[in-house]
């Protein structure tokens, strides 16, 4: 299969940038022909005996073929679980497999096929801890799906190595987590047909698939349950617009308060240099400083809202007691006891499960226009609010408010 405006794969250009999964040592190389590279001394000395071989690098499905007593074409079906293999040829090659620990090339595969079986991945911000657990989410369904992940850090240049890959057909998809429109060579990546997905982020215009949660539903919702608890000096740390979901989780809570006819002064909205923890605490002390200062401030992400607990900590303000804080992903951190916060929850696993399918419809061609979608959020409830609930979330927003004891 020929992805449209990808060059055909060169094996030489792929060689440096694939390692194959297997046992310590067996990171995969082009070798002029060659099928498949593996280091495992453990079983040499069993399949010398049965090969003749002095060696177990560089196993081939030919020597498999001879330890199991089968042509290398019988190897090669029950490798492509290709029907009408009887069962006991099967396991004679699946024992030969395991001996030997043989491992598919991908490169040869790729000239094959076409195909390599794998993912580039884009990120930024490691820092934050979203992040990771994002990764670990795609690698783990990527891995069930029968992919390999290749990850590029977008703050380090990461953009153009996983463009260069997929035009070169080094990876058979990319799936994007911190595009902007402002993203260097965003737009010449897609067609409208690409197996491209952004995942966590929304360009509206863009001719791709996106997968998001409704930051701007879990906004509005944020600002629907701090009002119907009786808060009044409302306010809002933040960053960076050019994120669409810290933009639209801003629009959603300033939307949800002029519904209500409640104002957002100017001096109760604090944008943040960075998403960080730092600056969480840092603004929160400016808002401290205020003549008035507020009862609750929503923080756009968990490691803002964490730096703000702390910087009321520091002014002598207690959480929940004087000041509530709502923060927003619900990172493993913020169920942590020394924070117990309140949060929106993303459906992570259901995201990504989605960017997925629809990456491998593009992939196979069974993909037709693209799509965005949005999942609903959670309200969950904890600590920093004092645990209460009272039926506050807005009637009108998709996702349900949870108090966790």
């Amino acid at each position: 299969m020929t992805v449209p405006g990808r060059s055909s794969f060169d094996a030489r250009t792929v060689a440096p940038f694939v390692c194959l999964r297997g046992s310590l040592g067996g990171c995969a190389q082009f070798s002029g022909g060659q099928d498949a590279v593996v280091t495992n001394k453990s079983n040499s000395s069993a399949v010398n005996r049965a090969t003749g071989l002095s060696r177990l690098d560089n196993i081939t499905s030919r020597e498999v073929a001879k330890l199991a007593g089968v042509s290398q074409a019988t190897v090669s079906r029950v490798l492509t679980d290709y029907p009408g293999v009887r069962l006991a040829t099967r396991q004679k090659v699946m024992r030969a497999l395991v001996q030997t620990n043989y491992q598919p090339n991908a490169m040869a595969r790729a000239m094959k096929t076409s195909s390599t079986g794998s993912i580039g991945v884009v990120v930024a911000r490691l820092s934050n801890p979203l992040y990771p657990t994002l990764l670990q989410v795609i690698g783990g369904q990527l891995a069930a799906a029968g992919y390999r992940m290749i990850v590029w850090d977008s703050e380090y240049g990461g953009e153009l190595p996983a463009y260069t890959a997929f035009r070169q057909g080094i990876v058979d998809g990319v799936i994007l987590t911190t595009a902007t429109a402002q993203t260097p060579f965003l737009r010449d990546l897609f067609d409208g047909l690409s197996p491209v997905v952004l995942i966590n982020r929304t360009v509206e215009g863009l001719p791709c698939d996106q997968v998001a949660s409704d930051n701007a539903g879990g906004g509005a919702q944020v600002a629907a349950y701090l009002l119907r608890s009786q808060r009044r000096h409302l306010a809002l740390i933040t960053g960076s617009l050019l994120p669409s979901t810290i933009r639209e989780r801003e629009q959603g809570y300033r939307q949800q308060l002029a519904s209500e006819r409640i104002a957002l002064p100017a001096e109760y909205c604090q944008r943040a240099e960075a998403f960080s923890h730092a600056s969480g605490r840092d603004a929160m002390r400016r808002l401290l400083n205020l003549a008035t200062p507020p009862d609750a401030v929503f923080c756009a992400n968990d490691v803002l809202a964490l730096g703000a607990i702390d910087g009321a900590r520091s002014r002598g303000v207690h959480v929940p007691d004087d000041l509530w804080v709502i923060g927003y992903d619900d990172i493993e951190m913020a169920s942590w006891d020394a924070y117990d916060l309140t949060t929106v929850r993303q459906p992570l696993e259901e995201m990504v499960q989605l960017t997925i399918q629809m990456l491998i419809s593009r992939i196979t061609g069974a993909g037709q226009k693209h799509d965005v979608h949005q999942l609903p959020n959670q309200l969950i409830i904890r600590g920093s609010t004092a645990f209460f609930s009272a039926d506050a979330a807005a009637p009108q927003q998709p996702a349900a408010a949870t108090t966790e004891p």
